[in-house]
């Protein structure tokens, strides 16, 4: 069953939605809804070039990478130790988000979902120190070669990154993007060395993916999931 949101603030039962995680379409995309929806499981789904309002999903098997149990391979390992990139937290919200949705082209594919709408709310949740990103910059000397880990002031471009909406102690994650190769995954390390070092609750992945399930992913129920939310 799907539900039809109105404008008052609220979310159905999701154990009554379709299998796939969807529940409810309507509403809008405001601060109070946004939080509510997070709050509860649900979030935002929708192809803004071909549906005319927001989809919400809450799927009852959540997929998850919790702090401590994120997996750095060997080769991470060596690029980390190699200072050819710096990550940094909430510097270039707008240009995670803009490259988020139109790298490789993604804002021209048929279900394309980072649209206007989206990026809009989420820039406003965001200046309102709910939604959170994480950036990844390639280094480069005077000179155009790589830096050296040492001191100095040096140039950088923004090659990688995420963002997501940080409730509760808990991170839910929302898009990333590379334009080099392991940008995303770097990004994805270090927010979870920062959560863990807060005690942080989960990173929410919405949905499996070989690239997340080689980080350390792994299935919970929703009533696992909002036990550890509340």
């Amino acid at each position: 069953m799907v539900f039809q949101l109105d404008d008052n603030l609220w979310f159905p039962n999701p154990h009554l939605g379709e299998d796939s995680g969807l529940v409810a379409v309507g509403g809008d995309l405001s601060v109070e809804r946004l939080l509510l929806a997070y709050s509860n499981g649900f979030f935002p789904w929708y192809a803004f070039n071909m549906e005319s309002e927001p989809h919400w999903y809450c799927p009852l098997d959540r997929y998850v990478i919790f702090p401590s149990e994120i997996h750095i391979s060997h080769s991470m390992k060596q690029l980390m130790r190699q200072y050819k990139y710096e990550v940094t937290f909430n510097q270039d919200f707008e240009g995670v988000i803009q490259n988020c949705s139109t790298v490789q082209g993604r804002d021209e594919e048929g279900g394309a979902w980072l649209g206007p709408d989206i990026i809009e709310a989420y820039t406003r949740m965001h200046q309102l120190d709910y939604a959170a990103s994480v950036e990844v910059w390639e280094k480069s000397s005077s000179n155009g070669q790589t830096a050296s880990p040492p001191n100095g002031q040096t140039a950088r471009r923004l090659v990688g990154g995420l963002y997501g909406i940080m409730l509760n102690k808990a991170f839910f994650g929302e898009s990333m993007f590379s334009l080099v190769p392991n940008a995303s995954k770097l990004a994805l390390i270090y927010l979870a060395k920062a959560l863990e070092a807060i005690d942080g609750r989960f990173i929410d992945c919405q949905f499996e993916t070989p690239h997340l399930a080689s980080m350390g992913g792994r299935h919970i129920t929703y009533e696992q999931y909002m036990e550890l939310l509340k």
